[in-house]
């Protein structure tokens, strides 16, 4: 093999570093075109083939990005988008293969498996698909698996060793500081109040834990036998043996090359031709250069987006996107990144828009969310019912569609499903935070004053009596009773079982979903898409995806930072700053999660979410949450 400077030069600058894959030969969709990359061809195309190149780095959000331009240099990538081009591939002749760069990825179990689906799509469609890892965790190695071809870095490793699933409890730090949770909830499994009142899981969060944990781990154990050709005990007796050296992955077939990213580029070279072409993130849109030598580059910038032409009044799918908590009133979002709550103003007017536009034929909401407020998971749920009155409604969920986020499913025509989704949690929680501990200790007392026997209900100077907490009860059963009735509407003669053997907050995987008749069916984004559109009559060519709300227009955007213009149609309250909730300003959250963020940052944003949940226990006394901040390794 030749070596060839001008080469690693080349890759070098597309950050060929790319993730692994499967070999050819284990995959149905495999054809005599995918062979070893480092075998020449004996025939080159009449045109130079194009190679697709794509670096996966970071953390992988569900949505497109909220502005139409971001000035966030290192915005996060979005699944969405990558999907879309990976079905442009899928039609282009003249891309022959498709290389993922994969470095320090931060992906979900949902999102793995959406992702692995449009690979196999991109390999039915004729295309090799090489990935290349300097390093692998599980989920990005079950990722790699779907490829033509697994490389490694010759120093690299892949960390296949099993699952390890971490949940999060606060009530020593409590403790610690002076502050008790006083929780009721309504399911023996739902255990969102444990984090903050016990110090390690209840018996029945455990067995929970336990069969979520058993279905992933047979989940992994499958994908690796059908993506790599081996028999299942062969894959659980490897397992038990990580993890493995790029020598010992290539030993027990779990790669197919241990190779430098030049040597790969001169294999891919040998193969598709001298004159191939290298397209770095094909199918991208243009970026807009900012030109920081001229003081006059940002006027040009803006202008460039006030320009942004209407959207096209072709037929359409609609895909709203519920990413993130369920709140009350607007979604904030920053053009320095989301703000990880979705308000329940927000998605009523997306909906609401989606049910009005006469190009929308159908909608697709996509829910990666653990819930939230009660109070705003029914607006988006009557909204969404609304709109399935209209024309066909279809749920696809994400990594997490639980509690309120499967609330606001319930009500589809359709529910989609990853096999790793986690989902049901069909319960309700309430409770308080009783500070006294806390105020005694920095030595700040307060006098009371009430008139009105329940004012005080929420007070955080004592716990529930046995009076308020039978009114908390009794609010919790009512919640608790729509909740169900809601699902039994929705989903009734669809359940395989009792519904009672299905809520108290049981949470169950997508496929454990799908089999008790929880959602309809097992399949991603794509192919909810491809079912609302075939409800809706439409044929693939007569069609296009369009995202709703669109993408904020960054001049609207300024001119109402500077003027304080609220943005009356959408329900989107788009500001340049937001504020910090208390929980995030504590000291030690301060000086401790920054630091724990570089160690640790699977700890550091499972400690994130369980800090705003408290928040949100503050803001709207009853949610509909995820039973506890789930960690998969």
């Amino acid at each position: 093999m030749r070596r060839r400077t001008w080469v690693v030069g080349l890759m070098a600058g597309l950050g060929l570093f790319v993730i692994a894959s499967t070999p050819a030969a284990a995959d149905k969709t495999t054809d005599a075109s995918q062979a070893d990359a480092t075998k020449p061809a004996t025939t080159k195309p009449a045109k130079p083939a194009v190679i697709a190149v794509y670096n996966l780095r970071g953390e992988l959000k569900d949505g497109p990005p909220t502005l139409a331009i971001s000035l966030d240099m290192e915005a996060s990538q979005s699944l969405f988008k990558l999907l879309q081009r990976f079905r442009k591939i899928e039609k282009d002749d003249e891309v022959k293969a498709v290389v993922l760069s994969i470095s320090d990825l931060a992906l979900g179990w949902g999102q793995m498996q959406e992702l692995r689906q449009a690979i196999l799509g991109l390999r039915a469609a004729k295309k090799d698909v090489y990935c290349y890892l300097e390093e692998a965790g599980p989920a990005v190695y079950l990722l790699a698996t779907a490829a033509s071809r697994i490389c490694v870095v010759p120093t690299g490793d892949i960390a296949l060793m099993g699952m390890h699933v971490e949940q999060t409890y606060f009530k020593g730090l409590m403790d610690k500081i002076g502050i008790e949770a006083d929780i009721e909830h309504m399911g023996d499994f739902k255990g969102a109040g444990e984090p903050f009142t016990r110090t390690g899981p209840s018996e029945e969060a455990k067995r929970m834990i336990e069969w979520l944990v058993k279905d992933l781990f047979e989940q992994m154990v499958e994908t690796v036998s059908q993506g790599r050709g081996l028999p299942a005990d062969k894959v659980r007796s490897l397992i038990d043996q990580g993890p493995f050296n790029a020598r010992q992955a290539l030993d027990a077939k779990l790669v197919d090359h241990a190779i430098y990213a030049d040597e790969l580029a001169e294999a891919l070279r040998d193969r598709y031709g001298d004159d191939a072409k290298f397209v770095q993130n094909y199918g991208a849109d243009k970026k807009a250069q900012l030109d920081l030598s001229s003081p006059f580059a940002i006027f040009k910038l803006l202008g460039e987006s006030a320009s942004k032409g209407k959207p096209s009044a072709k037929a359409c799918v609609a895909v709203v996107y519920l990413d993130g908590m369920i709140i009350t009133g607007k979604t904030e979002q920053s053009p320095f990144g989301d703000a990880g709550a979705v308000g329940s103003t927000s998605l009523r007017h997306a909906l609401a828009k989606a049910a009005a536009d006469k190009s929308v034929k159908a909608v697709v909401l996509r829910v990666n969310s653990p819930g939230g407020s009660a109070t705003a998971s029914d607006i988006i749920w009557r909204a969404a019912n609304e709109l399935g009155k209209e024309k066909p409604f279809v749920v696809s969920m994400g990594n997490v569609a639980a509690s309120g986020g499967y609330y606001v499913s319930a009500g589809a025509r359709a529910i989609f499903a990853d096999h790793g989704t986690l989902t049901g949690s069909i319960g309700v929680v309430t409770g308080k935070l009783v500070t006294k501990g806390l105020w005694d200790w920095v030595g700040i007392s307060f006098h009371e004053t009430t008139m009105g026997q329940n004012a005080d209900l929420f007070n955080s100077n004592r716990r529930f009596d046995d009076r308020q907490r039978a009114i908390v009860r009794q609010q919790l059963e009512m919640i608790y009773k729509e909740f169900t009735d809601r699902v039994m509407t929705g989903r009734g003669n669809k359940l395989k079982k009792e519904l009672s053997e299905l809520a108290g907050g049981r949470v169950f995987t997508g496929r454990q979903a799908e089999a008790n008749g929880l959602v309809d069916r097992l399949g991603g984004l794509q192919d909810a898409i491809a079912y609302a559109a075939k409800q809706a009559k439409l044929s693939e060519a007569e069609y296009e995806v369009r995202v709703l709300p669109e993408p904020q227009n960054f001049m609207d955007l300024f001119l109402r930072s500077l003027t304080g213009q609220e943005e009356q149609d959408e329900g989107v309250d788009v500001a340049l700053t937001t504020d910090t909730p208390w929980t995030l300003q504590l000291p030690f959250v301060q000086e401790l999660l920054p630091a724990l963020k570089k160690l640790d940052p699977e700890r550091a944003k499972a400690i994130l979410r369980s800090l705003l949940r408290i928040e949100l226990l503050g803001r709207e006394h009853m949610l509909l949450a995820l039973p506890c901040e789930i960690s998969i390794r």
